[in-house]
């Protein structure tokens, strides 16, 4: 399928890439416009490879629209597993359900590892930065996390999932604060939280503390009232909000028996949406910007104009001249925690550093 830069205006002529036009020493970095692209398609499940050549494609079309900043949805590599109860109840789990996990697992991808080094190489040579939504594997743990590469093919680093939703906390582990990065880039300050973690205000509170200027939502969430937290977080944060979902088809996932979508009185037909997508770009005002997509795959692009930031917080700064910290004030604990730590290394460490 064709993918297209918005979700109903007819696609305009590929512009040249944009990131060589950025002016680094500007004596105004507000003035700087940045081409971005939430990316909307589909995982190919249980198959790690073709989902990465798939991610290379669109990455490639990203980057002939001029995009410098490309934005994939919430587990994209390894794969949003909907419909999937892993055969849980209450006090029992399935033989089917062990296997399905095993197969999961399987599809995930370790960080570091030879997958985060191709999807290094393709933000180098696609120079753009790259917002990746992937299912982690730390062992025999998963998580749903968020890679970030700059564009000229360095990892960055990671954010886990603090709050996994639902059912969602029997497949994956949580998040801790260690793993809450913005990063300052040239295309401005930019950073990620994962479909409901971004109803949290606490942790939002988190990103606005640190500066975010571009927030990037990759999401599972194609309800139409999903819109509405988007729009409040760009017009809270005075940011720039992206927030990217897969749009997937029944046929996306392994057909039954092998794959059974349960909670539905009858099996979907293979052309059913199971996800609609939605996803979209709002500015610090408020406005819509490109999307919402609800209609297939899409590439969703729009120019976001960096002194937008400066005018919305002149209204309303969070945690600058709107925050009353002798009243209200967040701490975070962001150090890692470790379920086993060796004393010995630690006093070898400490023995070294004297």
């Amino acid at each position: 399928m064709a993918l297209v830069p918005a979700n109903s205006a007819p696609a305009p002529a590929p512009a040249p890439p944009l990131i060589a036009e950025v002016e680094m020493n500007s004596c105004d970095p507000t003035s700087v416009t940045v081409r971005a692209t939430v990316v909307q398609a589909s995982t190919v499940f249980y198959d790690t490879p073709a989902t990465l050549d798939k991610t290379e494609r669109l990455v490639a079309e990203a980057a002939e629209l001029g995009s410098q900043l490309v934005v994939f949805p919430e587990a994209f590599i390894g794969g949003y597993p909907r419909g999937s109860t892993f055969g849980v109840a209450i006090g029992s789990r399935s033989a089917k359900g062990r296997e399905e996990f095993r197969k999961y697992h399987a599809a995930a991808v370790d960080v570091p590892g030879p997958e985060v080094d191709r999807l290094a190489a393709m933000a180098g040579k696609y120079k753009v930065f790259l917002v990746m939504g992937v299912i982690e594997r730390a062992g025999y743990t998963l998580y749903c996390t968020v890679l970030f590469f700059d564009s000229q093919g360095q990892y960055l680093g990671k954010h886990r999932k603090l709050m996994p939703t639902a059912l969602e906390r029997v497949i994956w582990g949580f998040g801790d604060g260690s793993t809450i990065p913005v990063y300052e880039t040239p295309l401005g300050k930019i950073g990620a939280l994962i479909c409901w973690e971004n109803r949290m205000p606490l942790l939002r509170t988190a990103l606005y503390g640190k500066g975010i200027e571009i927030y990037c939502a990759p999401t599972a969430d194609a309800r139409e009232v999903w819109q509405a937290s988007m729009a409040h977080i760009a017009l809270e944060g005075g940011c720039f909000v992206l927030s990217a979902n897969q749009f997937c088809r029944r046929k996306d996932y392994p057909p039954p028996p092998e794959y059974v979508f349960a909670g539905l009185e009858d099996e979907p037909s293979s052309d059913t949406v199971v996800c609609a997508g939605g996803s979209v770009i709002i500015s610090p005002s408020g406005a819509v910007l490109a999307g919402p997509n609800y209609e297939g795959e899409a590439l969703i692009s729009a120019d976001l104009d960096l002194g937008e930031i400066v005018r919305a917080k002149f209204d309303f700064d969070v945690v600058g001249h709107y925050a009353r910290p002798e009243v209200l004030s967040l701490t975070v604990e962001d150090h890692p925690l470790n379920p086993v730590s060796f004393a010995s290394a630690a006093k070898s460490e400490s023995s070294q550093k004297s």
